[in-house]
């Protein structure tokens, strides 16, 4: 009898271990995860992120939208946030959303390794990675045509560039944006919307993406595109005939930024995100990865193949005044340049 109660309270001791393990175990076991909307190339956003997840285990899942998309559909999602980080875009977008209330403060432990210019003083954003624009040449594409190599903006107005420029939009794109802010900044704001305008007719087709231009030229179905240099790097690194040309009066550089957004569900690892993404770790991961980006933190290494940074000739935009025109310009620029001929 005694053997038969010991074997019925063992039964029910190992019942409740079990029940136990099995109501303790799914919290534990569930890995952190986070979702981002990503304004970087969809390339090398998913090259980020993977470095990421393999650093520290946390799970990223992203949507590939330009920064126009985004910044919209963050703003139509504001009630109920369907993702937590915004990584990408240029820091004016996020100026944007920080103005809208679409994002929250969040101050880095890293934060401090970076320039004042990379990062929003009330600790809304940061950039993780820097970019020049460029001219990418497809040199035999160039020399079929007959045109000579283009070395500087107003180059680019001349007739013998009809039909071979590929440019993104400023409609949907940011890098197209910068483009503006650059030429503007350069040159002054009407002398600069006048000089796209000139720009317009050689124009072949505006692409809705800032990495649009990069596929034309690699291809040669465009014998130069304007954006920042990544794309135009990797293709030199893949064997295409292409050349980068830094134009004469100076070019602007992008910084894209990433914010927590407000309200994220997975606010605790969108921090963990932030953090890596500007550490040591997370910015040698640019050039482990290939991305072609120059990092932002000065202890980074720099890809193999790259000018140094500060051996170019940068144009310092005011990001704050390009956030609060950015309406503006580009109604300027829908109604003036692109209905130039």
């Amino acid at each position: 009898m005694q053997k038969g109660i010991r074997i019925v309270v063992s039964g029910l001791l190992l019942t409740m271990l079990i029940t136990g393990a099995l109501m303790a175990s799914p919290a534990a076991e569930k890995p952190m995860e986070v979702t981002v909307y990503a304004s970087v190339d969809e390339a090398n956003a998913k090259k980020i992120l993977n470095a990421f997840t393999e650093d520290t285990g946390i799970q990223a899942a992203f949507v590939h939208l330009s920064s126009g998309p985004a910044l919209a559909r963050i703003e139509a999602e504001a009630a109920n946030p369907q993702a937590d980080v915004w990584m990408g875009a240029p820091s004016e977008n996020h100026i944007i959303a920080k103005n809208n209330g679409l994002t929250i403060a969040y101050k880095s432990p890293n934060d401090a390794a970076l320039a004042s210019a990379f990062r929003d003083p009330d600790s809304y954003w940061r950039s993780f990675y820097m970019n020049p624009l460029a001219f990418g040449i497809h040199t035999e594409a160039l020399e079929r045509s007959g045109a000579a190599m283009p070395t500087s903006w107003e180059d680019l107005t001349k007739p013998e560039y009809k039909g071979l420029i590929q440019a993104p939009t400023p409609q949907a794109s940011g890098t197209a944006y910068s483009i503006m802010t650059t030429l503007i900044t350069i040159f002054g704001e009407d002398d600069g919307i006048n000089l796209m305008a000139r720009i317009n007719p050689n124009i072949q087709t505006y692409t809705s993406s800032g990495t649009g231009p990069s596929k034309g030229v690699a291809v040669g179905q465009a014998a130069i595109g304007i954006q920042f240099t990544p794309a135009f790097f990797q293709s030199i690194d893949e064997g295409f005939p292409v050349a980068v040309v830094f134009p004469s009066e100076g070019v602007g550089y992008e910084a894209p930024a990433v914010s927590i957004l407000k309200g994220a569900p997975n606010e605790e690892a969108a921090k963990q995100l932030i953090d890596w993404l500007v550490s040591k770790t997370g910015q040698d991961a640019l050039s482990e990865q290939k991305t072609y980006f120059y990092p932002v933190n000065p202890e980074a290494a720099l890809g193999p193949g790259m000018p140094a940074f500060d051996s170019l000739k940068t144009i310092d935009v005011d990001v704050q005044w390009a956030g609060e025109n950015k309406s503006r310009l580009v109604d300027r620029w829908v109604n003036e340049v692109l209905t130039a001929e």
